[in-house]
């Protein structure tokens, strides 16, 4: 099986990185094409073997599976390049959120994926957001999800669901890393304890309660209940975080489906209102 990604910036780089280093994928699989030729250069380092591809026509044409990892207005030129080459036996898989399966199905011939990574993949944790289009038969989906297996657990989505869970999947991880920072800030401020020691403990604390919450039988507020003792320390300090925070998550999620809104409308524009443009002759 021959594995393209069309893309190789932070997440592009990143997956192939991960797939490579979990043993999902050995480099004589993988495939890569990308506008900054010194991304290529450094992958291809990293991985002998690795085929760097002259251009995402290639890519597209030698490969069984197909990631587009590009930013959402890249879509449209990128599709208008690689569809006349693409088959109807090919899986494309869309690695961004904004792009809707109806954009991708209406120019390309292909099975049609999307599938929102996590940073979490690097260390082969978190979640993996899978949306599969009409074109793929049960065969084809146990594919991606058995290749996601190796460094992530997959999750089906349906994608009306895909902003609300990447929040949690996707940013969440730079959410809960600002609230850490500013929390590590606040203590080395107040008490001159160190700043590596407190990260550290940070790390770790967040590490065994990810732990709690899937493997150990806690929900938030079981989690919540068993430390914070009434009259105690953690009681006092989280009716404070209550107070504070009110509207804060409501706010937060609607920032992020507004932005999201936005994209999809401009996407929709580009291919057409609703998706409909000339569709490929299928092959």
């Amino acid at each position: 099986m021959k594995v393209g990604f069309i893309g190789t910036g932070s997440m592009g780089s990143l997956l192939i990185d991960a797939f490579l280093s979990s043993g999902a994928l050995q480099p004589q699989e993988v495939l890569a094409s990308n506008r900054s030729p010194h991304r290529l250069v450094q992958l291809a380092e990293r991985h002998p073997g690795l085929l760097v591809c002259g251009s995402n026509s290639e890519t597209a044409t030698l490969s069984d599976i197909v990631f587009l990892c590009i930013k959402p207005m890249e879509f449209k030129a990128i599709t208008d390049e690689i569809g006349p080459l693409l088959h109807k036996d090919q899986i494309v898989v869309s690695i961004t959120s904004p792009v809707q399966l109806y954009h991708l199905e209406s120019v390309l011939p292909s099975k049609i994926a999307k599938v929102i990574p996590s940073i979490t993949h690097r260390m082969k944790g978190g979640s993996s957001l899978c949306v599969f289009g009409d074109r793929l038969n049960k065969n084809d989906k146990l594919i991606l999800i058995q290749l996601l297996s190796f460094i992530s657990v997959p999750v089906e989505i349906s994608e009306n669901h895909t902003r609300i869970a990447s929040d949690f999947s996707s940013c969440g991880p730079a959410f809960l890393s600002y609230f850490i920072e500013r929390w590590i800030e606040a203590a080395v401020e107040a008490t001159g304890i160190n700043e590596t020691l407190i990260s550290t403990l940070a790390g770790e604390m967040m590490l065994g309660t990810g732990k709690l919450l899937t493997e150990g039988d806690f929900t938030p507020q079981k989690l919540q209940e068993r430390v914070a003792v009434p009259g105690g320390i953690t009681a006092e300090a989280l009716n404070h975080l209550r107070f504070s925070l009110e509207g804060v998550f409501e706010r937060l999620i609607t920032t992020t489906h507004n932005k999201y809104d936005e994209d999809v409308f401009k996407l929709d524009m580009l291919f057409g209102r609703d998706g409909i443009v000339q569709s490929p002759v299928d092959r």
